[in-house]
């Protein structure tokens, strides 16, 4: 396989590197310290969930986007209750065409679980967050295929479902590692079915984050639709392992993925095709 010369600035490499390099470590530590300051029995739980998801992308100038996701997310045998509905909004600015950044603000909505109904306190059925989120998006061709690099930061003021409980804030650190394999076709372009695949890290910091710095990880594989350089479809499964705030409960999810990406050029200008664009 030929490996194509990249022109990502040998700064942002060395950030991306460091910034895996991190997050790898950090997962390792909190794990290793877990099992050194908390002796009590893992607690494992499994359940599943179906993910459905509408990803836009509209040009509004020459480097510049507007970004939005749309989830509805139900869980218990799929679909038997609600889970979330989950929104994000920003704005991407494209560097180059192996760089590109983004930032906005995203307001998810969380139903309790059902644990919440054997407690006798008072509890509110939905809540929400707050959130401000950060994004670098490193792009890099490999023969056929795409592989991206994620590193994304949000600032979380989030609280529990019972009534009156106070908003704190917490830091998320993700990183992706995610590709694109067209299947049917040499590149991915309009008609092209393709496979996609990725694994995610997450963890967390802040004063309320005591005993759970490892939140989850997640491994996805799916097939998806080129319609056109506008609509893309994608179907999958994803596999979620999470920490739950004890630090010895852990979420063992099954996770069904639909996603939709639509793109748009508001800018009214004779552009070439717009390349594929991943959905995250």
């Amino acid at each position: 396989m030929r490996l194509h010369k990249l022109t990502i600035p040998q700064a942002g490499i060395t950030f991306l590197l460091t910034a895996a390099f991190t997050l790898l470590f950090g997962v390792g530590f909190a794990q290793s310290q877990s099992k050194e300051d908390e002796p009590e029995q893992r607690n494992t739980s499994r359940r599943s969930e179906l993910w459905n998801g509408l990803y836009t992308k509209y040009r509004v100038g020459e480097k510049l986007y507007y970004y939005g996701e749309y989830h509805v997310r139900t869980r218990d045998q799929l679909i038997q209750n609600m889970a979330q509905i989950y929104l994000r909004f920003g704005m991407s600015y494209i560097i180059n065409k192996n760089l590109e950044i983004t930032g906005g603000i995203a307001t998810p909505f969380y139903w309790a679980t059902p644990d919440y109904k054997n407690q006798e306190k008072p509890y509110d059925k939905v809540v929400n967050q707050f959130r401000f989120w950060q994004q670098a998006l490193f792009i890099q061709s490999m023969g056929r295929a795409k592989v991206y690099h994620q590193i994304r930061t949000e600032q979380r003021w989030r609280r529990d479902n019972y009534v009156g409980s106070p908003f704190e804030l917490t830091w998320r650190w993700r990183y992706k590692i995610a590709t694109y394999i067209p299947i049917n076709s040499p590149k991915l372009q309009q008609g092209t079915y393709f496979a996609s695949l990725y694994n995610e890290l997450f963890i967390q910091t802040g004063k309320p984050v005591i005993r759970n710095p490892f939140e989850d990880n997640r491994t996805f594989v799916g097939i998806g639709y080129i319609l056109n350089e506008k609509v893309q479809f994608q179907a999958g499964y994803a596999k979620s392992f999470q920490q739950r705030d004890s630090g010895i409960d852990y979420a063992n999810r099954d996770l069904i993925r639909f996603s939709v990406y639509h793109n748009l050029d508001f800018t009214k200008r004779k552009t070439p095709p717009v390349e594929f664009q991943p959905v995250f």
